[in-house]
């Protein structure tokens, strides 16, 4: 079996939810094939203004103050010397898909509830989302078919860290593909 690339992993870690006031602080991608191999592996600090992220994690603040420990470290993060233009981040990982996926092919985009970051790309990154898939791969879907059908769920961690989500999510489609029987 090949490893050449046939999946884009992404998660994305934002301000909030609102994909038009709300900005991404953190990304994470990984490039695998059809057996969830890893192919290339990417992460950044996305830098946003410090006004900002106080104002729209204020807004969020029910969910923040769930998870202090993540909202701390990704707002120090986004103070560091590690954070990076918005711009610089899209073409890194415009790189990525350059070097991994030959260009005519179609970028799959995958992930849990991938959708809503998909949101996020549309605004953000707009020539990334142009050289994305309409179709994407969401988790979440299979989350919803195993659970209300099969009484079955996966127990994932909330690392609500970009990697770390990105590798759960794919232990998660691993856990329902290990359910189906092929004939």
């Amino acid at each position: 079996m090949s490893t050449k690339a046939k999946l884009l992993w992404v998660d994305l870690e934002m301000t909030g939810l609102d994909p038009v006031e709300d900005r991404i602080l953190e990304v994470a991608a990984i490039v695998t094939d059809w057996d969830f191999k890893e192919v290339a592996v990417y992460e950044a600090v996305k830098q946003v203004g410090p006004g900002l992220v106080e104002k729209r994690m204020k807004v969020g603040k029910d969910f923040w103050d769930k998870f202090p420990k993540v909202r701390d470290a990704l707002v120090e993060q986004n103070k560091s010397d590690k954070a990076k233009n918005g711009r610089i981040v899209e073409n890194e990982l415009l790189e990525l898909i350059e070097k991994h996926f030959d260009a005519d092919e179609p970028v799959l985009l995958a992930g849990n509830s991938i959708h809503q970051d998909r949101k996020f790309i549309e605004n953000e990154w707009p020539r990334l989302n142009k050289r994305l898939h309409y179709r994407m791969l969401d988790v979440s879907a299979w989350k919803v078919v195993f659970d209300g059908k099969y009484n079955k769920r996966f127990a994932k961690a909330e690392e609500h860290r970009a990697l770390d989500d990105i590798r759960g999510s794919i232990m998660e489609l691993k856990y329902y593909l290990g359910k189906v029987r092929v004939k």
